[in-house]
């Protein structure tokens, strides 16, 4: 007979979390991102890692104290996807082979063009006028690059982490854009509720800002120029407001049905109460203006979990500071939520940290957490010219002590990709 003390209310196990771990241009650990985001302290920065002359952005948040043995994304993305995990087991009290399912987020990945560069040169003479396809691989062929390939292949780091870790099977690596953290934790809760495994480990990482990443977001008239001072830059919210910030980070937490969480004598830090998304074949980019989808996916969150709107006592804002999407996430909270979002507090941590890209949704799933384990709501910082069309509580400017028991966490992406969680305290 089984024991409904560990089954929800469609008599799926409830699914734990008991481990966590961060990296953000804040710092490296839970402990030190948590002290700097609820100080209000910005991790957004000059540009150092390359050249930023001509370029109308130059600011960013990147995560430049991790030692990397080669400069790329790959090699970023996997340091610190690495360290995260290590905190999150050791959170979590397991030690040796993890023995449960990897499921990671992680950003797409090309080689950067000074690779790329150097890999033509590479080519024979007579191979030079022959299409770049085929001068990759005759240049591969008579000079083999083992450094170069690692460098560009997509599940390097899922293999990499699955082979440090002793995770178990194939590991699943993904990318959904912005929307990426999220649905990596969507996958882990759904292989415990399916009955697959009793533990899975979700990671999101992403330490892929160059030149070249940071010119595409520019194209796209998608980032902040407002360069000086550079940690005033990204203002959810804010009237004011002109685009996000790029960044870096990683996240990874250790998911567990409660049974055994229970049953080894885990400490449970928080409940994944629900999982929501939806499509939105809007753009390639933009988010539908009438944020239908957003909206379905914030119901589908809640009815998953088998709550109301009125049971949310605090959210996690995708809050990405660029003018159509801010406005976009308040219209739909709206329309779940009505005259109630007025009194239901939310802040948008990527004022302080920038966008994490990838990582974004998991980093805000840890930090969604801390806030009801701590008590403490993280504030938006650079709320001084409020938009009167976007009536919200940001808690701004200033941390907020408050006892939540339920948080949203949002997470909107480039080309449909919208994810909502449920966060609870307690497994009730």
């Amino acid at each position: 007979m089984s024991d409904n003390r560990f089954k929800d209310h469609l008599g799926r196990p409830i699914v734990a979390v008991t481990g966590m771990g961060v990296i953000t241009s804040l710092g490296q650990g839970l402990k030190d991102n948590w002290a700097a985001l609820t100080s209000g302290t910005s991790g957004i920065h000059k540009i150092t890692r390359f050249p930023t002359d001509g370029l109308s952005t130059r600011i960013c948040g990147t995560v430049d104290f991790i030692d990397i043995p080669a400069p790329n994304s790959v090699e970023r993305s996997y340091a610190f996807a690495r360290e995260t995990t290590i905190e999150a087991l050791a959170q979590a009290g397991l030690s040796g082979d993890f023995d449960g399912p990897l499921f990671l987020a992680a950003p797409p990945i090309e080689p950067e063009w000074v690779d790329r560069f150097a890999l033509a040169d590479r080519a024979p003479p007579a191979e030079r006028e022959a299409d770049a396809y085929d001068r990759f691989l005759t240049a591969m062929r008579e000079r083999p690059d083992p450094a170069f390939l690692e460098a560009v292949q997509f599940g390097s780091i899922s293999e990499r982490l699955a082979d440090r870790f002793g995770t178990r099977g194939l590991p699943v690596t993904l990318s959904t854009a912005c929307a990426s953290g999220a649905t990596a934790i969507q996958l882990g809760v759904e292989a415990i509720r399916q009955g697959r495994t009793d533990r899975a480990l979700v990671a999101a990482t992403d330490g892929s800002v160059s030149a070249e990443a940071l010119i595409r977001f520019s194209l796209l008239s998608a980032l902040s120029t407002q360069n000086d001072p550079p940690e005033k830059a990204s203002k959810p919210f804010s009237k004011d407001r002109d685009g996000f910030v790029i960044a870096e980070g990683a996240a990874t937490l250790v998911l567990e049905s409660l049974e055994s969480a229970i049953a080894r004598g885990a400490k449970v830090l928080g409940v994944v109460k629900g999982l929501g998304e939806k499509a939105d074949s809007f753009h390639r980019t933009r988010s539908s203006p009438d944020g239908g989808p957003a909206i379905a996916t914030i119901r589908a969150a809640l009815e998953d979990a088998g709550m109301t709107g009125a049971d949310i006592g605090y959210v996690n804002a995708h809050g990405t500071s660029t003018p159509e999407n801010d406005k976009m996430e308040y219209g739909s909270m709206l329309a779940v939520f009505g005259d109630r979002l007025k009194e239901i507090p939310l802040s948008s941590n990527k004022s302080m940290i920038g966008h994490t890209l990838t990582a974004a949704g998991a980093v805000e799933a840890v930090f969604s957490l801390q806030t009801m384990l701590t008590g403490t709501l993280p504030p938006t910082i650079n709320y001084n010219n409020p938009d009167p069309t976007i009536e919200l509580d940001v808690v701004p400017n200033v941390k907020r002590d408050a006892q939540v028991s339920a948080v949203i966490s949002n997470s909107f992406g480039f080309g449909g990709q919208n994810a909502s969680l449920v966060l609870t305290a307690e497994p009730a």
